[in-house]
Protein backbone atom coordinates (compact mmCIF):
# COMPACT_ATOMS: atom_id res chain seq x y z
CA UNK A 1 0.00 0.00 0.00
CA UNK A 2 1.36 3.42 -0.98
CA UNK A 3 1.95 5.96 1.77
CA UNK A 4 -0.14 8.71 0.12
CA UNK A 5 -3.09 7.60 -1.98
CA UNK A 6 -5.33 9.80 -4.08
CA UNK A 7 -8.01 7.42 -5.26
CA UNK A 8 -10.16 8.49 -8.22
CA UNK A 9 -10.41 12.11 -7.07
CA UNK A 10 -13.06 14.38 -8.56
CA UNK A 11 -13.42 17.99 -7.41
CA UNK A 12 -16.18 20.36 -8.45
CA UNK A 13 -16.49 23.96 -7.33
CA UNK A 14 -19.98 25.43 -7.10
CA UNK A 15 -20.80 29.10 -7.67
CA UNK A 16 -24.17 29.67 -5.95
CA UNK A 17 -24.37 33.26 -7.23
CA UNK A 18 -24.09 32.32 -10.90
CA UNK A 19 -25.58 28.86 -10.46
CA UNK A 20 -22.61 27.21 -12.17
CA UNK A 21 -20.26 24.31 -11.51
CA UNK A 22 -16.58 24.08 -12.42
CA UNK A 23 -14.94 20.68 -12.74
CA UNK A 24 -11.41 21.28 -11.41
CA UNK A 25 -10.12 17.71 -10.93
CA UNK A 26 -11.28 14.84 -13.11
CA UNK A 27 -10.72 11.28 -11.78
CA UNK A 28 -7.13 11.66 -10.56
CA UNK A 29 -5.37 8.66 -9.07
CA UNK A 30 -1.86 9.17 -7.69
CA UNK A 31 0.23 7.05 -5.31
CA UNK A 32 3.26 8.37 -3.43
CA UNK A 33 5.63 6.09 -1.55
CA UNK A 34 7.41 6.96 1.71
CA UNK A 35 10.49 9.21 1.35
CA UNK A 36 9.57 10.21 -2.19
CA UNK A 37 9.80 13.77 -3.45
CA UNK A 38 6.95 14.24 -5.91
CA UNK A 39 6.57 17.44 -7.90
CA UNK A 40 3.21 18.44 -9.39
CA UNK A 41 3.52 20.55 -12.52
CA UNK A 42 1.16 21.68 -15.26
CA UNK A 43 -0.55 24.71 -16.83
CA UNK A 44 -2.01 27.44 -14.63
CA UNK A 45 -5.42 26.48 -13.27
CA UNK A 46 -4.94 22.74 -13.75
CA UNK A 47 -5.63 21.91 -10.09
CA UNK A 48 -2.14 21.37 -8.65
CA UNK A 49 -2.79 23.40 -5.52
CA UNK A 50 -6.27 21.93 -5.18
CA UNK A 51 -4.79 18.42 -5.02
CA UNK A 52 -2.20 19.59 -2.50
CA UNK A 53 -4.90 21.19 -0.36
CA UNK A 54 -6.86 17.94 -0.36
CA UNK A 55 -3.85 16.06 1.01
CA UNK A 56 -3.48 18.85 3.60
CA UNK A 57 -7.13 18.51 4.54
CA UNK A 58 -8.05 22.09 3.60
CA UNK A 59 -10.25 20.88 0.73
CA UNK A 60 -12.41 17.78 0.40
CA UNK A 61 -12.92 15.85 -2.83
CA UNK A 62 -16.38 15.81 -4.36
CA UNK A 63 -15.89 12.09 -4.92
CA UNK A 64 -12.94 9.81 -4.31
CA UNK A 65 -10.72 9.45 -1.27
CA UNK A 66 -7.37 10.75 0.01
CA UNK A 67 -5.41 8.56 2.44
CA UNK A 68 -2.10 9.08 4.25
CA UNK A 69 -0.62 6.03 5.96
CA UNK A 70 -3.81 4.15 5.21
CA UNK A 71 -5.97 6.68 7.09
CA UNK A 72 -8.61 8.79 5.29
CA UNK A 73 -7.98 12.54 5.40
CA UNK A 74 -10.89 14.33 7.04
CA UNK A 75 -9.17 17.64 7.87
CA UNK A 76 -5.79 19.25 8.69
CA UNK A 77 -3.50 17.33 11.02
CA UNK A 78 -0.06 17.48 12.62
CA UNK A 79 1.04 14.53 10.47
CA UNK A 80 1.08 16.90 7.48
CA UNK A 81 3.19 20.07 7.49
CA UNK A 82 2.39 22.85 5.00
CA UNK A 83 4.76 25.42 3.51
CA UNK A 84 3.06 28.14 1.47
CA UNK A 85 4.29 30.51 -1.22
CA UNK A 86 4.38 33.23 1.42
CA UNK A 87 5.94 32.27 4.75
CA UNK A 88 2.96 33.70 6.70
CA UNK A 89 5.03 34.46 9.79
CA UNK A 90 3.67 36.22 12.85
CA UNK A 91 5.39 39.63 12.71
CA UNK A 92 5.36 40.15 16.49
CA UNK A 93 7.29 36.94 17.21
CA UNK A 94 11.03 36.37 16.73
CA UNK A 95 12.32 33.57 14.52
CA UNK A 96 12.57 30.93 17.24
CA UNK A 97 9.05 31.62 18.50
CA UNK A 98 7.56 31.51 15.00
CA UNK A 99 9.17 28.11 14.51
CA UNK A 100 8.01 26.78 17.88
CA UNK A 101 4.55 28.37 17.91
CA UNK A 102 2.77 25.00 17.79
CA UNK A 103 4.54 24.10 21.04
CA UNK A 104 3.24 27.26 22.69
CA UNK A 105 -0.27 26.08 21.90
CA UNK A 106 0.60 22.84 23.69
CA UNK A 107 1.62 24.77 26.81
CA UNK A 108 5.40 24.22 26.70
CA UNK A 109 7.56 26.75 28.52
CA UNK A 110 9.72 29.33 26.75
CA UNK A 111 12.91 27.38 27.55
CA UNK A 112 11.40 24.12 26.29
CA UNK A 113 10.30 25.79 23.07
CA UNK A 114 13.68 27.39 22.48
CA UNK A 115 15.47 24.08 23.01
CA UNK A 116 13.08 22.30 20.67
CA UNK A 117 13.41 24.97 17.96
CA UNK A 118 17.22 25.18 17.92
CA UNK A 119 17.99 21.97 15.94
CA UNK A 120 15.60 23.11 13.21
CA UNK A 121 17.04 26.62 13.23
CA UNK A 122 20.42 25.00 12.65
CA UNK A 123 19.00 22.71 9.95
CA UNK A 124 17.82 25.69 7.86
CA UNK A 125 21.03 27.65 8.56
CA UNK A 126 19.51 30.44 10.64
CA UNK A 127 21.77 30.18 13.71
CA UNK A 128 22.42 33.73 14.89
CA UNK A 129 19.02 34.94 13.72
CA UNK A 130 16.95 33.37 16.50
CA UNK A 131 15.91 36.74 17.95
CA UNK A 132 15.28 38.51 14.64
CA UNK A 133 11.75 39.48 13.68
CA UNK A 134 10.18 38.69 10.27
CA UNK A 135 10.57 42.31 9.11
CA UNK A 136 14.33 41.89 9.49
CA UNK A 137 14.54 38.79 7.28
CA UNK A 138 15.03 38.39 3.54
CA UNK A 139 12.49 36.41 1.53
CA UNK A 140 14.69 33.33 1.53
CA UNK A 141 15.26 33.52 5.27
CA UNK A 142 11.53 33.86 5.90
CA UNK A 143 10.92 30.70 3.85
CA UNK A 144 13.58 28.91 5.89
CA UNK A 145 11.57 29.78 8.99
CA UNK A 146 8.45 28.33 7.35
CA UNK A 147 10.28 25.10 6.51
CA UNK A 148 11.71 24.82 10.03
CA UNK A 149 8.24 25.40 11.49
CA UNK A 150 6.89 22.53 9.39
CA UNK A 151 9.80 20.23 10.33
CA UNK A 152 9.49 20.85 14.07
CA UNK A 153 6.13 19.11 14.17
CA UNK A 154 7.83 16.00 12.75
CA UNK A 155 5.16 15.49 10.09
CA UNK A 156 4.95 12.33 8.04
CA UNK A 157 4.39 14.49 4.94
CA UNK A 158 5.56 17.97 3.98
CA UNK A 159 3.35 19.77 1.46
CA UNK A 160 4.85 22.75 -0.38
CA UNK A 161 2.90 25.14 -2.61
CA UNK A 162 5.40 27.05 -4.79
CA UNK A 163 7.45 28.09 -1.75
CA UNK A 164 10.29 29.59 -3.79
CA UNK A 165 8.28 31.32 -6.53
CA UNK A 166 8.83 34.84 -5.18
CA UNK A 167 12.59 34.47 -4.65
CA UNK A 168 15.35 35.75 -6.92
CA UNK A 169 17.14 33.19 -9.08
CA UNK A 170 20.26 32.81 -6.91
CA UNK A 171 18.32 32.52 -3.64
CA UNK A 172 15.98 30.01 -5.28
CA UNK A 173 18.92 27.78 -6.26
CA UNK A 174 20.32 27.95 -2.73
CA UNK A 175 16.93 27.09 -1.23
CA UNK A 176 16.49 24.16 -3.61
CA UNK A 177 19.87 22.75 -2.56
CA UNK A 178 19.03 23.20 1.12
CA UNK A 179 15.62 21.60 0.70
CA UNK A 180 17.15 18.50 -0.91
CA UNK A 181 19.64 18.27 1.98
CA UNK A 182 16.81 18.57 4.53
CA UNK A 183 14.70 15.99 2.67
CA UNK A 184 17.61 13.55 2.68
CA UNK A 185 18.51 14.22 6.33
CA UNK A 186 14.96 13.84 7.66
CA UNK A 187 13.81 11.12 5.22
CA UNK A 188 10.68 13.18 4.61
CA UNK A 189 7.95 12.52 2.10
CA UNK A 190 7.40 15.72 0.12
CA UNK A 191 4.71 16.76 -2.35
CA UNK A 192 5.76 19.98 -4.06
CA UNK A 193 3.76 22.21 -6.41
CA UNK A 194 5.73 24.25 -8.95
CA UNK A 195 5.39 26.00 -12.29
CA UNK A 196 9.12 25.62 -12.99
CA UNK A 197 10.31 22.65 -15.05
CA UNK A 198 13.90 23.18 -13.89
CA UNK A 199 12.80 23.21 -10.25
CA UNK A 200 10.79 20.01 -10.65
CA UNK A 201 13.76 18.26 -12.30
CA UNK A 202 16.25 19.52 -9.70
CA UNK A 203 14.10 18.43 -6.74
CA UNK A 204 11.86 15.52 -7.66
CA UNK A 205 12.17 11.78 -7.54
CA UNK A 206 8.98 11.83 -9.62
CA UNK A 207 7.16 14.48 -11.65
CA UNK A 208 3.42 14.29 -12.14
CA UNK A 209 2.45 16.35 -15.20
CA UNK A 210 -1.16 17.50 -15.11
CA UNK A 211 -3.44 18.33 -18.01
CA UNK A 212 -5.25 21.65 -18.44
CA UNK A 213 -8.51 21.99 -16.53
CA UNK A 214 -10.17 19.74 -15.62
CA UNK A 215 -6.93 18.42 -14.19
CA UNK A 216 -5.87 14.83 -14.76
CA UNK A 217 -2.49 13.14 -14.44
CA UNK A 218 -1.22 13.06 -17.99
CA UNK A 219 2.18 11.55 -17.28
CA UNK A 220 4.20 10.37 -14.27
CA UNK A 221 7.94 10.52 -14.82
CA UNK A 222 10.50 8.83 -12.56
CA UNK A 223 13.68 10.93 -12.28
CA UNK A 224 16.77 8.78 -11.82
CA UNK A 225 19.55 11.37 -11.99
CA UNK A 226 22.49 11.70 -9.61
CA UNK A 227 22.38 14.43 -6.96
CA UNK A 228 23.22 17.23 -7.00
CA UNK A 229 21.52 17.43 -10.37
CA UNK A 230 23.64 18.75 -13.23
CA UNK A 231 21.37 21.13 -15.14
CA UNK A 232 23.84 21.19 -18.05
CA UNK A 233 23.87 17.42 -18.58
CA UNK A 234 22.39 15.83 -21.68
CA UNK A 235 20.10 13.64 -19.57
CA UNK A 236 18.71 16.60 -17.62
CA UNK A 237 18.04 18.62 -20.74
CA UNK A 238 16.48 15.71 -22.59
CA UNK A 239 13.97 15.35 -19.74
CA UNK A 240 13.48 19.11 -19.65
CA UNK A 241 12.64 19.25 -23.36
CA UNK A 242 10.11 16.44 -22.98
CA UNK A 243 8.36 17.98 -19.96
CA UNK A 244 8.26 21.42 -21.59
CA UNK A 245 6.77 19.98 -24.78
CA UNK A 246 3.99 18.29 -22.81
CA UNK A 247 3.23 21.45 -20.79
CA UNK A 248 3.26 23.65 -23.92
CA UNK A 249 0.82 21.27 -25.58
CA UNK A 250 -1.48 21.38 -22.54
CA UNK A 251 -1.24 25.17 -22.36
CA UNK A 252 -2.24 25.41 -26.03
CA UNK A 253 -5.17 23.06 -25.43
CA UNK A 254 -6.21 25.27 -22.50
CA UNK A 255 -6.15 28.38 -24.72
CA UNK A 256 -8.20 26.63 -27.40
CA UNK A 257 -10.73 25.44 -24.80
CA UNK A 258 -11.02 28.95 -23.35
CA UNK A 259 -11.51 30.44 -26.82
CA UNK A 260 -14.20 27.89 -27.65
CA UNK A 261 -15.97 28.53 -24.34
CA UNK A 262 -15.86 32.29 -24.90
CA UNK A 263 -17.29 31.93 -28.40
CA UNK A 264 -20.02 29.58 -27.18
CA UNK A 265 -21.11 32.14 -24.55
CA UNK A 266 -21.47 35.02 -27.00
CA UNK A 267 -25.05 36.05 -27.80
CA UNK A 268 -26.38 35.03 -31.19
CA UNK A 269 -26.89 38.21 -33.29
CA UNK A 270 -30.45 38.89 -34.30
CA UNK A 271 -31.26 38.91 -38.01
Amino acid sequence: MSFIQLNDIVKEFHDPVRGTKTLAIDHVTLNVEKKEFVCLIGPSGCGKSTLLNMVAGFEKPTTGQVLVGGQPIVGPGADRGMVFQQANLMPWLPVWDNIAFALKLKGLSKLERQRAAQPFIDAVKLRGFEQHFPSELSGGMAQRVGIARALLQNPAVILMDEPFAALDAQTKLEMQEELVAIWQAYSSTIVFVTHSVDEALILGTQIAIMTHRPGKIRELIHIDLDRPRDVTSAEFNQLKRHVMEVIREEAQLAREAASYEHAANQPVPSI
